[in-house]
């Protein structure tokens, strides 16, 4: 049996990555013409756009793997079937339960591997990518990422919220151009806080820097009931130190971009959201979206082992790959039109993210019972 998984392996990872190469020259074609364009308005060369599009690479090879491991795993099968390889493998013993258990341990590290890269590779090359694209561009601001944040406090038993504008985060991690708005428990402003940097520690406490602080004193109440006029005063400071609810890791999530957050990162933003009474459904969507991605690699394979217990008479591999294709664009169009709809009527957000797998997964079991039985 280790020669057969030996075989079986190869076979299907070789044809994966041929499919995944395929997949990302044309992607980086694309993005390296987008980029040119973009460097040629402030004079810079073919290289820095090359090297550009060359960091969008894993996030296209995160979004695209699942299909090219349809596509490649239907070129194997249907190439072994084609040739009887497979025909020969089943008289030989290998039959369905196992099938399903060799390619189920493939299928387990196409989905580590989609894993990493979108948690950690992908994330991580984009914001180099932004970083790269702001000093080609002599822009301070390349991405222009920035975030409203809420926050609520109770100091001196007295309630107290806080709506804080981040502009964006550098790329040493501190948060720049930041603003932080006080509000008593009438909803009237107290105090603006503004910095130009600052460094928050993991206990979340901001360490601002160049700080300019406002505060709206309410005057006195008479006797009579009326209020005196409202006293202004304005201070600057080097440093201050404020306390706050609002880490780093939840910054750092609703400054990215839903689509690039870790799956982590969209956990912890989500809790966020939900713990300041802020609408999570599109975060909760996409963060049970992205926890179940991985597992569309097991979908994958299913879908393509049907194909290797089809007979070479029955069609060439071009029409195999057809379809393997067709029924990887029509996977990806249900899972963006789930998302939507679930977004729209407000369906449960793990329920939505699971439905296309489990609904591909059954497709897949469903043909595959077929197959073994009546072909």
């Amino acid at each position: 049996m280790r020669t057969v998984r030996a075989l079986l392996y190869k076979d299907i990872a070789g044809s994966v990555l041929l499919v995944a190469l395929a997949f990302l020259s044309l992607f980086f074609f694309i993005d390296f013409v987008d980029e040119i364009e973009r460097m040629a308005r402030i004079g810079a060369g073919a290289g820095k756009a090359a090297l550009l599009a060359a960091m969008e690479l894993p996030g296209r090879f995160y979004e695209m793997f699942p299909i090219a491991v349809l596509i490649g795993a239907i070129v194997a099968l249907a190439r072994m079937a084609q040739s009887s390889e497979f025909t020969i493998l089943r008289t030989g013993g290998l039959g369905p339960r196992r099938a399903l258990e060799l390619l189920a341990g493939l299928a387990a590290a196409f989905a580590v591997l989609t894993f990493v890269v979108g948690d950690y590779v992908a994330p991580h090359f984009e914001r180099e990518g932004d970083e790269m694209r702001a000093r080609f561009s002599h822009d301070a601001n390349p991405a222009k990422r920035g975030a409203w944040l809420k926050d609520h406090q109770k100091i001196d038993g007295q309630e107290r919220s806080y709506s804080v504008k981040v502009g964006r985060v550098g790329s040493g991690g501190d948060l720049e151009d930041v603003r932080i708005f006080e509000f008593d428990d009438q909803g009237r402003l107290m105090s603006r806080t503004e910095a130009e940097k600052v460094d928050v520690d993991g206990q979340g406490l901001w360490h601002l820097q160049a700080v300019k602080r406002t505060v709206w004193n309410p005057g006195t109440t008479t006797a009579s009931g009326s209020v005196g006029e409202v006293v202004v005063s304005e201070q600057r400071m080097d440093k201050l130190d404020w306390q706050s609810s609002l880490h780093a890791g939840v910054i750092a999530a609703a400054v990215l971009p839903a689509m690039s957050m870790s799956t982590l990162e969209l956990y912890r933003y989500t809790e966020h959201l939900s713990a300041q009474e802020q609408s999570a459904q599109a975060h909760n969507i996409q963060f049970w979206r992205k926890a179940f991605y991985p597992f569309a690699c097991f979908v994958m394979v299913a879908l393509a082992l049907p194909f290797a217990y089809l007979h070479g008479r029955s069609g060439g591999i071009s029409i195999k790959v057809f379809g393997g294709i067709m029924l990887g664009i029509s996977f990806v169009l249900l899972n963006n039109v789930a998302g939507h709809l679930g977004l729209l009527k407000n369906w449960t957000p793990w329920v939505v993210a699971a439905t296309p797998s489990l609904l591909y997964m059954g497709l897949s079991m469903a043909a595959f019972t077929w197959l073994v039985r009546y072909r």
